[in-house]
């Protein structure tokens, strides 16, 4: 007897494929060794408070119990830095668990969902796996543009937009007016998610002023970027009491666990620590733009902490520059639409991960340089 699982018809169309490879199977397929500078994941290599360490450290016997499935202390901290009720927050695995269970409450096979083309692709992929219709709209330069995402959304009758301010992969940002501009433009029955995960690297003036009576808005935030937690996935979405509590019927209760939701609370209380990071990642956004243009590209505005790098060619040269960092032990990334595929995208690092990363773009534009490359091929 033939034995075999009977997928949905949508998952067994799709592309055996995930939004990103990560750096320990690169590392794992190339030479065994770890990257010499870990510069594509952004990461805060400045890495966590050190009250978070001590308070992970204290919290460590007690890892044998489940962490609280209503993150009931976490959200409680997070209202009250923000200024709001704790129903109108919910906690979930990173941005990308939240997105994940958003698009399992709006996008039901079929349904219309509007993003931009090039950005970040997670979205995309939870939207495939529930069978959405994804139609994307170009960036405007380094941007992503608001007023083409409305228009798409009504053209389609779009369930739901996404948009991410600050953008990744450009590290662009729009002004809060404009997307307060945007959010009054959508049609009433269709959902925005709001990605603002790099919005404590942002300057002032980035981040709207939260409206709890909006059920279409949904921003998600987490604490991996600034506050040095990648590792332990916690984030959280903001929105309408209302909307809010629609997230219960299908989330991953248990999803963050107790580590994790501990870490948090003490990163949200060390506010020097952050001021200390912003800090780190201003000056390190100046020190990749000096590299760039040391060696004849150009650093895009930058309000994340990465830097959008400008190769000055197209993809094929970029994706060229990209393999050979790869190839010399410095972790990168770029995006992969083109025009934006001119592009590399080098996480904020320490003056030591900038002096590796410089050398080895030197190297990998002296070799494309050579007699017997076409480097603009």
């Amino acid at each position: 007897m033939k034995r075999a699982l009977r997928y949905t018809s949508t998952v067994s169309a799709l592309p055996a494929t995930v939004p990103f490879t990560g750096p320990e199977s690169m590392e794992r397929a190339a030479t065994g060794q770890p990257f010499a500078a870990r510069l594509g994941a952004n990461e805060s290599v400045y890495g966590p408070s050190p009250r978070v360490v001590q308070a992970i450290a204290d919290a460590g016997p007690d890892v044998w119990m489940y962490g609280d499935p209503e993150a009931h202390d976490l959200r409680h901290a997070l209202a009250r830095h923000h200024g709001l009720i704790a129903d109108a927050i919910v906690v979930g695995a990173g941005i990308d668990g939240l997105l994940g269970t958003l698009v399992r409450l709006l996008v039901a096979p079929g349904d219309p969902v509007v993003t931009s083309a090039g950005a970040y692709p997670t979205f995309a992929y939870h939207v495939a796996a529930n069978g959405g219709a994804l139609h994307a709209e170009p960036y405007r330069d380094a941007f992503e543009d608001p007023t083409a995402l409305v228009a798409k959304a009504r053209e389609t009758h779009a369930k739901l937009v996404y948009i991410a301010n600050p953008d990744n992969p450009m590290g662009s940002f729009h002004s809060a007016a404009v997307i307060q501009a945007m959010i009054a433009d959508l049609p009433d029955d269709c959902a925005l998610a709001l990605d603002e995960a790099y919005i404590d690297l942002a300057p002032p003036g980035a981040a709207p002023l939260f409206d709890m009576g909006d059920p279409r808005v949904i921003r998600l935030r987490t604490f991996s970027k600034a506050h040095g937690l990648a590792g332990l996935r916690v984030g959280y979405a903001i929105g309408a009491p209302v909307t809010i509590r629609m997230f219960e019927r299908v989330r991953d209760h248990f999803g963050v666990g107790r580590l994790a939701q501990t870490a948090a609370i003490a990163a949200l209380q060390d506010v020097e620590w952050l001021r200390h990071v912003k800090a780190q990642v201003a000056a390190a956004r100046l020190e990749l733009a000096d590299i760039a243009a040391r060696h004849g590209m150009a650093a895009l505005p930058s309000a994340t902490n990465f830097v959008t790098i400008d190769c000055g060619r197209d993809g094929l040269f970029a994706r060229r520059v990209l393999n050979g960092l790869l190839a010399r032990g410095v972790f990168a990334r770029m995006p992969l639409v083109a025009p934006l595929d001119r592009c590399i995208r080098i996480s904020c690092g320490r003056p030591q991960d900038h002096a590796v990363f410089e050398t080895a773009l030197q190297g990998v534009l002296a070799d494309l340089a050579g007699p017997d490359t076409d480097a603009g091929a």
